[in-house]
């Protein structure tokens, strides 16, 4: 799809400048949205749309905006498609449920698309372009509770010793598997870190989490150690003038890294150290969660620490410890 769709480009806008969206979120919410205006372009009765075109997700118009009737830049607006969009009802949103099931999406996958248009049609309500919530009476679709994997201190180690820390990018690669799993920051503010959010003196980091909260994050001193290795090779190297003086984890090139970069990284020492390849830089935040909590924080705290806004975000690592606990009964009572 091609033209623009006024409602949208609003919604984007508010997503970005008063929810301060990241840029990855705004366009799974786009990704979602172009999919669903395919779907109700053709939907006469559930047939299978055309497979969406991806949705510009750069809004053309700021949050608060009134909804223009025109798109900037000469991009043709799309009107019928918007009134068919904002005439969707209950029984449409079932249909385009159908269709999902059809095409064997993930439960998970379902209802994040659920949850997108929930928050659009929330939106819309609130500025009076429907007078009521399509969603309001659609269940989201039971999802399987899965408990997210971690790995075991002697795994941890066997990774922190797969980079070699002697050059640049073995001593940054080091310093960055330190860090995500002595604070479980997200890959995403583990990349936005300045080097002045770190604190040797305090033994903490700055970290700048979703929606722009920023909190502080305590740092393990084997952590800080691989931190000062890093930024004296890095200080020690004949480019260093030439690098991001801002941010603290470069490439090669000495710009900022990126998150596929980390993945990537992760990737190589997973096999290096013959550890699990479906381990992600994820699995380390779950992992510092689980530790803390097996070794007696408490849950509150650990929600803090992870930047969750809400305890049952938190609380399925619970079960994890509930887990462990279990194993230890087992293991040690005479009669389990």
């Amino acid at each position: 799809m091609s033209n623009a769709i006024p409602v949208i480009d609003e919604f984007l806008g508010y997503l970005k400048y008063e929810r301060h969206f990241s840029p990855h979120t705004a366009k799974c919410y786009a990704a979602d949205l172009q999919q669903f205006c395919e779907f109700v372009a053709v939907d006469e009765g559930a047939e299978a749309p055309p497979t969406p075109a991806p949705y510009n997700t750069t809004p053309a118009y700021g949050a608060g905006s009134a909804m223009p009737g025109g798109a900037a830049g000469g991009v043709a607006v799309d009107t019928q498609l918007q009134s068919k969009l904002l005439k969707v009802d209950p029984e449409e949103v079932r249909r385009f449920l159908l269709y999902l099931n059809r095409q064997e999406y993930s439960k998970s996958t379902t209802a994040r698309k659920l949850a997108t248009l929930r928050s659009f049609y929330k939106f819309c309500l609130r500025r009076g372009y429907v007078t009521n919530n399509p969603l309001a009476s659609v269940r989201t679709p039971k999802q399987e509770k899965r408990l997210p994997k971690f790995l075991e201190i002697d795994q941890i180690l066997k990774l922190f010793a797969a980079p070699d820390d002697g050059t640049l990018l073995g001593a940054r690669d080091r310093a960055m598997l330190e860090i995500m799993f002595s604070t479980g920051v997200r890959v995403s503010e583990l990349v936005d870190l300045r080097l002045n959010d770190i604190d040797f003196v305090g033994e903490c980091i700055r970290v700048r989490g979703k929606g722009r909260k920023e909190r502080i994050s305590p740092v393990s001193p084997s952590a800080l150690n691989a931190l000062r290795r890093y930024i004296e090779v890095r200080q020690r190297d004949l480019r260093s003038l030439q690098f991001n003086q801002e941010m603290l984890f470069i490439n090669k090139h000495g710009q900022r890294l990126s998150t596929r970069s980390v993945r990537r990284k992760l990737d190589k020492y997973l096999i290096k150290a013959g550890l699990d390849p479906a381990v992600s830089p994820h699995t380390l935040r779950h992992s510092f969660a689980t530790h803390m909590l097996n070794n007696g924080a408490d849950l509150r705290s650990v929600q803090e620490l992870l930047g969750h806004r809400s305890i049952s975000t938190t609380q399925i690592y619970t079960h994890l410890t509930t887990k462990k606990l279990r194993q230890t009964y087992e293991e040690a009572h005479p009669r389990s």
